[in-house]
């Protein structure tokens, strides 16, 4: 018994010192997007962000609706550097976001901005929305509605989509 719970401390404290926010250069976060074999959805954001956090509640819900069919969702933050990764932490928890959380470790963003869609021009809230299987890919330079992201989501799942795959983040 002392084993069990020395060995559930000592992971929880790797937990914890690790945080659910992970750091990622955009290069890595294409080749992710590239490779991913089920519908996903790209949101940028950061905790400074009104819109933002306004939407995000809704993607948790509706992504949850579309578990089944396999749909992921990515929270991007673009927080300054020193938010990461103690304050982002801290408000994902406060927010109770449950999505994969990552942070993304670019500063100019002439260079990470055109890698997501070549129109973007950094404004967040942004989403982008990807089907490898049925070459979809619609990219968001604003807030979202919940009836438009269930919409996206049933776009972006539908079989036979026809919608030719654009922009750098796709092969």
């Amino acid at each position: 018994m002392r084993v069990l719970i020395i060995v559930l401390l000592c992971g929880w404290t790797f937990v914890q010192a690790q945080g659910p926010v992970q750091k990622i250069k955009i290069t890595e976060l294409q080749d992710y997007v590239s490779k991913s074999d089920h519908p996903l959805i790209v949101n940028f954001w950061a905790t400074f962000c009104v819109p933002c956090n306004k939407e995000i509640p809704y993607f948790l819900s509706t992504v949850a609706r579309y578990k089944d069919r396999g749909v992921e969702l990515i929270l991007v933050s673009l927080d300054l550097p020193d938010y990461y990764p103690t304050k982002i932490d801290a408000f994902v928890r406060k927010q109770g976001y449950t999505a994969k959380i990552l942070w993304l470790n670019e500063t100019n963003a002439d260079y990470f901005c055109p890698k997501v869609d070549p129109r973007w021009s950094g404004g967040i809230p942004s989403s982008l929305f990807v089907c490898n299987k049925t070459h979809y890919r619609r990219f968001f330079d604003r807030q979202l509605t919940d009836a438009q992201v269930d919409l996206e989501i049933k776009k972006m799942i539908a079989i036979g989509s026809s919608s030719p795959p654009s922009g750098s983040l796709l092969p």
